[in-house]
């Protein structure tokens, strides 16, 4: 190990940055989050700095740097244009063994600036010891979604009941294993999804439990986007990765299930036109039994969760029931299809609103309001909308839509099987029949879809572990 990773306490401490561009600037943000009394010597001060010092938030000293600068500082950053002045600053503050960082220049450091994931009082430091600064970087925004902004308050929790749990717990083994239940379970959730007082009140039932258990566990309802697994968001991926059962829809991609926590029991719930797997009732049912017994349950929903996916519907029977739950969007098809599809679903030119319609009611019937959706300027989604196809074409035209409307079918949007057919509603129907496409397939109509000629921009490739959203059938 090259360098000792530590961590200064520079609270109201005196700290000195020699320089007044913008990689002085970078180095002196970054003490004064740290609570530090800056001083900078510079002559000539960018528009950043200058407002800064105007504010009184630094105190600036506007001429070139002298020995006696050095006096009575905790920690030094010299940041000039000048690398033999840089390389002077750094050799003073060393024989007065003062740290010392100098920009660009690693042989002259006594320390080095990490790059910083600050999720205060929890402070992640990365660093490749200068062999790549850009790498370092890249690290660090790896890490950023699996240490999400709640980990601050998660902290703030423990320093609180951190007495409490010592006298609860003579033995560090308890108090450890304590700790690792509650960071990984129902109270960490509750911090993270803003429910403060239930977290507390969590903490002080597992506090008073003679026989500490799980209790109740939680449900979380997350939306796992249109298909292509870059698409999941920060805190899906984290859930992911710590639910006990994960219940899946047969429209969420393969290589998405694969992220799932390895040792997670899997429930296969999906539903095909006529063929329920599982009705819903059963499937809110379900949810609600397996929290109650104390497991964390990953309810996991193609493309967002409360756009056509009865999410409502779930968490309805969770509330009634006292079940804890938290909702995570995901990227709906419609935004995922049209965005990867080169069309964008509203433009000042063409349409001024967009509308996201159902292909299929509960009933089976397609009875819409045909009239609203056949106003100009405005783009309509059909989800779900496959197979009554000719049926929407035969509406939209008997309202009064134009034959020449543009039209676009987007199969298995998002992923590797990807296709984009193009037409009119007059030419549309014989498209498809020469070349049917594949469920699930979305329906965007309106005159944005003339835009996808030059919009354009994603190319599917043949990639098997990047996903398509064909069905998922449990395993064995």
């Amino acid at each position: 190990m090259r360098y000792l990773p530590i961590f200064l306490d520079i609270q109201h401490q005196p700290c000195l940055v020699i320089g007044g561009g913008p990689v002085a600037y970078r180095k002196l943000a970054t003490l004064l989050r740290a609570g530090a009394k800056v001083r900078l010597v510079a002559p000539e001060l960018t528009s950043e700095l200058a407002e800064l010092a105007a504010e009184g938030a630094i105190e600036h000293q506007a001429r070139l740097f002298v020995d006696a600068d050095l006096d009575q500082m905790r920690l030094v950053i010299a940041a000039t244009a000048d690398r033999a002045v840089n390389r002077q600053i750094a050799e003073l503050a060393k024989q007065r063994n003062i740290p010392v960082n100098v920009a660009d220049q690693p042989a002259d450091c006594s320390f080095i600036m990490p790059a910083m994931i600050d999720r205060s009082p929890v402070v992640v430091a990365v660093s490749t010891g200068t062999a790549s600064p850009v790498l370092a970087r890249m690290i660090r925004a790896r890490l950023e979604s699996l240490v999400p902004a709640g980990y601050g308050r998660l902290a703030d929790l423990c320093a609180r009941y951190r007495d409490q749990v010592k006298a609860r717990f003579g033995e560090q083994r308890e108090r450890r294993h304590f700790w690792d239940r509650v960071l990984q379970g129902g109270v960490a959730e509750r911090v993270f999804s803003g429910h403060l007082d239930e977290a507390d009140a969590a903490m002080e039932q597992a506090l008073a439990e003679d026989h500490p258990q799980s209790g109740m566990g939680e449900v979380y309802l997350v939306g796992a986007g249109p298909g292509d697994p870059d698409l999941l968001t920060f805190r899906a991926l984290r859930l992911m990765q710590q639910a006990d059962v994960v219940v899946y829809d047969r429209l969420v991609a393969k290589p998405i299930i694969n992220m799932v926590r390895r040792d997670a029991k899997h429930i296969y719930v999906g539903k095909e036109r006529n063929s329920h797997t599982m009705r819903q009732e059963e499937i809110n049912a379900l949810l609600a039994e397996l929290a109650q017994a104390g497991h964390r349950v990953l309810r996991l929903k193609g493309g967002d969760p409360f756009i056509f996916g009865r999410g409502g519907e779930e968490i309805d029977t969770l509330a009634a029931q006292g079940v804890p739950f938290q909702v995570v969007p995901g990227i709906t098809a419609a935004n995922g299809c049209a965005c990867y599809g080169g069309i964008p679903l509203t433009h000042r030119d063409y349409a001024q609103s967009v509308t996201f319609v159902t292909g299929h009611l509960k009933d089976g019937t397609i009875n819409l309001n045909w009239a609203q959706l056949a106003q100009p300027h405005q783009t309509v989604v059909f989800y779900m909308g496959l197979v009554g196809l000719a049926v929407i074409v035969e509406r939209l035209l008997a309202h009064g839509v134009p034959p020449t409307m543009p039209i676009a079918l987007v199969q298995q949007g998002t992923t590797h099987m990807q296709k984009v057919y193009v037409g009119t509603l007059a030419t549309i129907l014989d498209a498809v029949e020469r070349d049917p496409p594949q469920p699930p397939t979305l329906i965007i109509v309106g005159e944005v879809v003339q835009l996808r000629d030059k919009l354009a921009w994603f190319q599917a490739v043949e990639d098997p572990e990047r996903g398509a959203t064909t069905p998922i059938l449990p395993d064995g």
